[in-house]
């Protein structure tokens, strides 16, 4: 055992080294293939030890289950907001106070960015080990959300030895303008509602009751205060900063000391400049007296520090005249409307165009055609309408097209979704995207069959659907540009392999809208061949595992769509035997909630289904029976309200035994 346990606090060393460079850093040192490598196996090691896993190992950064809601957690000294300077002259103002109240003695600043998220309190114990994360909430009671924040890898979960001791670390907690863009992306092409902002996105993916869902949202924390005692720590604000960047802290190096007002303006002007290019949103800079002993004599007033001001930067906003809008086909079919702008300079780029995502998105606006607007821009995300200024005298309405404009084919918009869509997979507008898909390694795994080659293929006219990427022959490949006879065997070589692939990666595939690797694996098993799932109503999809109604009726509409009947007959999908298990409880539906005594959610949901029962995440008129442990939440309200049975542990295991 000694052995064992000394491998795994190597390896645990090592990752936390690993993570550091990449999350902190920026600055990795190993390939992400080594990491992933070493990572197994702690997991390895872990599972078969489980005696010796600790809280704060790397595995352990995703590890709570669902929960109902969050409990309330009284800050250790108040976190209260800043008072705010629009301008140059408003900023001067404070630094005359400040100046008046410590009579003319000499004093710096610390400018740093301010960024644009949200407020949270990270607590560690006396081993320095992460132990609770709070929200701001009102600045007195926050938020507990320690599940979730432990999934955010520049949090560490532990500090080195040296730094020991009871500290609490306050920061914010921001989602990357990248990770934000895809998000919206994959919202949208889920036909969900978009975020607003980073900011909003970030608050709603740490709030989330599923950690596992705000590990996929790539959030970032950037420290600013370190705490003893609920008191700020250290001689000076920088000091602090430097420390917390020793502890293992995130801490934004672009700040500055400075020795005057001139060289704190000097800042404020450069970074108003370069916002655009930062990977986060930024909405000024914040500027705090450095000295902690002058901090204490400068004092609070009840809602904000007397030694810090945020200087906020104009609003990137212009007005401008809507003169049309177009429609986009995505790859999933969705279809996006784009407002055409009369041109317009918002923070010194010209815009004309903004995107207004879905039709629920235009009748909130209450937007025409011929309307002036108020049109946003927010760092590299795509320019959007805020607000209508003044309707046009002659509005003319916007409605969504019938027919998809690049097709022809049908548009439609299901139940409890706001996007409409092209459901015709060979739409020309969607069929790069749709070849890539069907070719990259999750789905058929054609190995050469990369963005560039597939642009070639359709181009040229070689592929007007996936089906065609069956009928490729050598010799068309050989005449494509930087196409090699070695290359294109490979290929080909690929495509043949993948005509061998099992089934759910062929229904993956097709892209139908909501159908994913895990649903895809789900059909495969319950109908084992695709014209089962093809002759499937929607009651008879809904039997199936963890589809809904929603995905129901996509997958039936789909089907249903004439190029899309006509694509499947041409293609020779593999069948596997179905994996349905019966028993006494199969056609029944249960919903858990709350914790049951000494048994898991993931024990419980296999109990259930070992006997033919079928777990959902939400409480319906379909619902047979709801299992409620302790601290049950909503879903309780609500299976009362429906009059679905509800059970304890004890009556589970009498119903699963009878």
């Amino acid at each position: 055992m000694p052995d064992v346990n000394s491998r795994i606090s190597h390896i645990r060393k090592q990752l936390r080294q690993y993570e550091h460079e990449y999350y902190v850093l920026d600055k990795p040192s190993v390939s992400d293939a080594e990491y992933d490598d070493l990572m197994r196996n702690l997991e390895k090691l872990e599972s078969e030890h489980p005696e010796l896993i600790t809280p704060d190992s790397p595995t352990q950064r995703v590890g709570g289950a669902p929960r109902e809601g969050f409990r309330k957690v009284e800050h250790s000294s108040p976190m209260l907001s800043l008072d705010n300077a629009l301008n140059e002259g408003e900023l001067r103002e404070f630094d005359r106070r400040v100046r008046e109240l410590l009579k003319g003695e000499p004093f710096e600043y610390v400018a740093e960015l301010k960024l644009d998220g949200l407020s949270m309190a990270a607590r560690y114990d006396a081993e320095g080990k992460f132990i609770l994360a709070v929200t701001r909430g009102d600045g007195t009671v926050g938020e507990e959300v320690t599940e979730n924040a432990r999934t955010i890898r520049s949090i560490p979960l532990v500090v080195p030895e040296e730094f020991s001791g009871q500290f609490e670390v306050r920061g914010e907690v921001v989602m990357p303008t990248r990770a934000f863009q895809k998000l919206n992306q994959q919202r949208e092409e889920a036909g969900l509602s978009l975020y607003a902002n980073p900011r909003n996105s970030a608050a709603g993916s740490l709030r989330v009751l599923d950690p596992k869902i705000t590990a996929s949202r790539q959030l970032d924390f950037y420290a600013y205060f370190l705490l003893k005692d609920g008191q700020y720590s250290g001689t000076s604000h920088w000091e602090s900063l430097e420390k917390l960047t020793a502890m293992g802290f995130k801490v934004n190096p672009k700040r500055r000391l400075c020795q005057s007002l001139d060289e704190l303006l000097e800042f404020i002007r450069e970074w108003e400049s370069q916002r655009e290019a930062l990977p986060y949103e930024i909405d000024g800079v914040v500027a705090k007296v450095n000295s902690l002993d002058q901090q204490q004599r400068l004092g609070w007033t009840a809602r904000a520090p007397r030694w810090a001001i945020a200087f906020k930067y104009p609003a990137r906003q212009a007005e401008t005249l809507l003169e049309e809008v177009t429609f986009q086909v995505g790859r999933t079919g969705v279809i996006t409307p784009v407002a055409e702008l009369k041109k317009v300079n918002v923070s010194g780029v010209m815009v004309s165009r903004a995107t207004l995502h879905n039709e629920d998105e235009i009748a909130r606006l209450d937007l025409s055609i011929g309307d002036t607007v108020v049109v946003e821009r927010s760092g590299d995300v795509i320019p959007k309408i805020l607000q209508v200024k003044s309707k046009a005298i002659d509005p003319q309405p916007i409605t969504m097209p019938k027919q998809c404009p690049v097709c022809g084919g049908p548009v439609v918009r299901l139940e409890e979704e706001v996007a409409s869509r092209c459901i015709n997979i060979s739409c020309p507008a969607r069929l790069k995207e749709t070849v890539r898909y069907f070719a990259s390694r999750s789905v058929m795994d054609i190995d050469g069959m990369g963005e560039k080659l597939v642009d070639q293929l359709v181009e040229k006219g070689l592929v007007r659907s996936i089906a065609d990427v069956f009928r490729l022959r050598l010799e068309d490949l050989i005449g494509l540009e930087r196409m090699g006879e070695k290359s294109a065997q490979r290929i080909m070589e690929g495509i043949e392999k993948a005509r061998t692939r099992p089934l759910w990666r062929w229904i993956s595939g097709l892209g139908i809208p909501f159908v994913g690797e895990r649903t895809a694996q789900i059909l495969a098993r319950s109908f084992g061949s695709i014209e089962e799932i093809r002759r499937a109503d929607e009651d008879r999809l809904q039997a199936a595992e963890e589809v809904g109604p929603k995905i129901a009726q996509a997958i039936h509409r789909f089907f249903e769509e004439p190029h899309n009947q006509k694509l499947i007959e041409s293609l020779e999908f593999p069948t596997e035997e179905k994996k349905v298990i019966t028993g006494h409880l199969t056609g029944k539906t249960f919903v858990l909630t709350g914790t049951l005594d000494g048994l898991t959610r993931d024990e419980a949901k296999s109990m259930i289904e070992a006997v033919g029962g079928k777990v959902a995440g939400s409480v319906s008129k379909k619902t047979h029976y709801v299992v409620a442990g302790e601290d049950a939440g909503s879903k309780l309200e609500k299976a009362r309200t429906l009059n679905v049975p509800v059970l304890d542990k004890e009556g589970l295991f009498a119903l699963l035994n009878a």
